[in-house]
């Protein structure tokens, strides 16, 4: 009995296909959150809701990488400032992304850090260039929006972790 109280908590080995598959979803779902938020996505405070999936990579590392490339993907899609952005926005994904992945190793929770940090300060270094707006007002629209991706992120990677 105790061999199999012990298998209950460790989370289950995944395969190629299961991490394609849930990568592929995560994708999907970073797209359509974007699509369905750009209203206030994209506006004077960015709410990007979306960004609260990146605490996803600590319940599963494999998706440091997919998380990036939804990034890289909505600002294509939706962004409409070019390859800076495009490109900005892959490397502040992979950095959030593996940011909530070191750090949710050691508590769930810290997952929101990254996510309210790293945009906050990365984002506003090429939007201040492209926009042409100051670099500190940049900063302090996007921490608004950040706080709450942060916390939601949080929240549902502690809800999701051992069950997926």
């Amino acid at each position: 009995m105790q061999t199999t109280q012990r298998r209950e908590n460790i989370a289950p080995v995944l395969n190629r296909t299961s991490k394609l598959a849930i990568s592929g979803i995560v994708i999907a779902a970073y797209v359509v959150i974007m699509y369905l938020t750009q209203g206030f996505a994209f506006g004077q405070y960015q709410i990007r809701i979306a960004t609260g999936l990146y605490a996803l990579a600590a319940v599963h590392p494999f998706l440091v990488v997919p998380l990036g490339l939804a990034n890289l993907l909505s600002n294509t899609l939706m962004g409409g400032l070019g390859m800076l952005d495009m490109a900005g926005g892959l490397a502040a994904g992979l950095l959030t992304a593996g940011l909530c992945r070191l750090l949710g190793r050691y508590n769930i929770y810290l997952t929101a850090i990254p996510i309210m940090v790293v945009p906050t300060l990365l984002v506003p270094v090429w939007l201040s260039y492209i926009l042409g707006l100051p670099y500190l007002m940049l900063v302090a629209s996007l921490a608004v929006g950040q706080a709450v991706s942060g916390i939601a992120g949080a929240v549902l990677a502690s809800r999701l972790k051992g069950r997926i």
